[in-house]
C-alpha cells in the first residue's frame, strides 16, 4: 500500500514540511511518481520504528493493532448512512447533509463544519486505491464522545481530486467520517484501511451490496460490546 505525503505527515502528527525535510536529511524512503511523492506503507513504518517515532496510528497503523478508543465503525455508520448513485459533482452537498445531521452536536458546531467543507483545502480525500478514499476535514476538533459519524457515498462516476489514488483507479467509494477527538481520528483511518484492504467489506462496498450486509460485514469485523455512540437511520 501507498500513501501520498498528507496521509504520512497525519500518521506521524508532523507538518508536510517536516516530512519533506526527513526526506531530504534523513533518508526517509519515497517514490517520484508523476510530479507526486509516494511512500510505501511498510518502508514508511520500518523507518520511523528505527528512529524510535509512533508510526502505529492512522495509515500506518499495523494490521494486528488493538483498537485504541471504544467506538465501533457500525453504529456511526448507521448514523451517517449509505448514500447511492450520488453523482461526482453532489459529492460536496451529500457531505454537507452528513454534517448536519451530526449527531451529539450543537447547530453553530454543524454550521462551523459545514463552512471548513466549503472552503478550498478544508476537506482531505486520501484515496487509498481499489476505488476507495477516505475524506475527512483537515482541522482536527474535539467535538465530545457523542459526536461523530461515517457516511458511505457509492459514486455513479469517477471523482477527480488534487492527489489522485496511488494505482490510478477512479474514485467511486468513499468513507467520509467525522471524528470526536483527533485520537479518535486516527484510530478511524487505520481501521477504515485495514477493512478495505481486504476482507467481506471491501467486496461488499465494491459491488454495492445492501445496507444489512455491509452493516453485517462491519458488525462481524468489530469487537462486540457498545460504542460510544447511539445508533441512527441509514438512508
Amino acid at each position: 500500500m501507498y500513501l501520498n505525503l498528507t496521509q504520512v505527515a497525519e500518521s506521524l502528527g508532523v507538518s508536510e514540511k517536516v516530512v519533506e525535510d526527513w526526506m531530504r536529511n534523513e533518508s526517509l524512503p519515497h517514490t517520484p511518481d508523476g510530479g507526486r511523492l509516494l511512500f510505501d506503507r511498510a518502508q514508511v513504518a520500518h523507518w520511523a520504528a528505527a528512529r524510535g517515532l509512533a508510526a502505529k496510528v492512522g495509515f500506518l497503523a499495523p494490521d494486528s493493532a488493538a483498537f485504541a478508543t471504544g467506538w465501533r465503525i457500525e453504529p456511526l455508520l448507521r448514523a451517517g448512512g449509505i448514500w447511492r448513485e450520488i453523482p461526482a459533482d453532489g459529492v460536496l452537498e451529500a457531505l454537507r447533509r452528513v454534517v448536519g445531521s451530526l449527531p451529539g452536536a450543537t447547530p453553530a458546531i454543524r454550521q462551523l463544519l459545514a463552512q471548513r467543507l466549503a472552503t478550498a483545502d478544508g476537506l482531505n480525500f486520501a484515496p487509498i486505491g481499489a476505488g476507495f478514499a477516505l475524506p475527512h476535514l483537515r482541522t482536527r476538533l474535539s467535538l465530545g464522545r457523542d459526536s461523530g459519524t461515517v457516511a458511505l457515498l457509492l459514486l455513479k462516476d469517477g471523482l477527480k481530486v488534487s492527489e489522485p489514488a496511488p494505482d490510478r483507479v477512479p474514485i467511486t467509494r468513499l468513507f467520509f467520517f467525522v471524528a470526536p477527538s483527533p485520537r479518535a481520528h486516527l484510530d478511524l483511518v487505520g481501521r477504515l484501511c485495514r477493512l478495505l484492504l481486504r476482507g467481506p467489506l471491501r467486496e461488499l462496498v465494491l459491488r454495492g451490496a445492501a445496507d444489512a450486509d455491509i452493516f453485517g460485514a462491519l458488525a462481524a469485523a468489530e469487537p462486540a460490546g457498545e460504542g460510544g455512540f447511539g445508533e441512527g437511520k441509514a438512508r
